[in-house]
């Protein structure tokens, strides 16, 4: 089954380039990809990291590193969670990094500093990654540049003034239709699963019909995402929900945020049977942090 993981990480895999150029916002020729490494994150003490790719920058070896992020992230705050990752980086690859996080829905990551900061006497920290809002990324640009790993993500970056979003996701579609790529399904698969966060799955398929010949294999890829999409929205309403009923009133709104951040369904079946057990606002406290991982 396709996911929103598999879908960018299959771009970055098969697409390196692009997204160094996407570091370096197109302006180097000086850099090459060498490979694309499989992080040796720790797996229990943070989540593993996204995507790890080793360039060669003026003869020197360095890493970029992308996170890619659908909502925000609560826990920890995304700062400290970049910051872990990137000297954790440091620390098994001795190798320079750049770090950028991507965020993919339109209402994430406004409020990311693109920077973790300790300030304490003699005792200051200061690590700075970058931030990437695909909602503000110019889109058009994007698909002028045919850069092949970032077509997938352009329905969610911002369309032209003129466009309204269903005319920007049909150009996307066209554009990518007409890009040389070895498995073409795969890659409109991996477009329709992307643009699945911003439009509805019939609107994907219908205009992915009308404008190419794919539709009965991007099936495989948009129905089993659209509907554990669709069970995700379910169970973390019906969480708020009970919290509002069994606990204080405004005790939905607090975990609110935190729900949203989490995408496992597993994980939101579980604190939906919390919240039924929950007496206080402190129990289902607890249940989200034993159920962290």
């Amino acid at each position: 089954m396709a996911s929103f993981d598999t879908a960018f990480k299959k771009q970055i895999e098969t697409n390196p380039q692009d997204f160094i150029n996407l570091c370096f916002k197109f302006g180097l020729t000086n850099i090459t990809v060498l490979e694309v490494v499989t992080p040796e994150q720790p797996t229990v003490e943070m989540h593993q990291a996204d995507t790890l790719i080793k360039a060669l920058r003026d003869n020197q070896e360095v890493l970029v590193h992308f996170e890619f992020q659908t909502t925000d992230s609560y826990d920890p705050e995304m700062p400290l969670r970049m910051a872990g990752y990137i000297i954790r980086a440091i620390e098994v690859y001795r190798l320079p990094v750049y770090s950028n996080v991507v965020y993919l829905r339109p209402d994430a990551g406004n409020n990311d500093p693109g920077k973790f900061e300790q300030n304490l006497e003699r005792h200051n920290i200061s690590i700075e990654y970058q931030v990437f809002r695909l909602i503000e990324m110019d889109g058009q640009e994007i698909l002028d540049l045919k850069s092949v790993g970032l077509i997938p993500f352009t329905p969610l970056m911002k369309r032209p003034v003129d466009m309204d979003a269903e005319q920007w996701f049909r150009r996307c579609v066209q554009t990518a239709d007409g890009i040389d790529v070895p498995n073409k399904p795969e890659y409109l698969g991996s477009l329709a699963v992307l643009g699945n966060l911003v439009y509805d799955a019939q609107t994907i398929l219908e205009i992915i019909s009308e404008e190419t010949m794919q539709q009965p294999s991007i099936v495989e890829y948009v129905a089993p995402q659209a509907r554990e999409q669709g069970a995700r929205e379910t169970t973390r309403e019906n969480i708020l929900e009970i919290l509002a009923i069994r606990l204080q009133p405004d005790a939905a709104e607090t975990f609110k945020p935190t729900l949203e951040a989490i995408d496992d369904l597993q994980r939101l079946k579980r604190l939906h049977r919390a919240a039924i057990l929950a007496e206080s606002p402190e129990d289902f406290t607890q249940a989200l942090n034993e159920n962290a991982n």
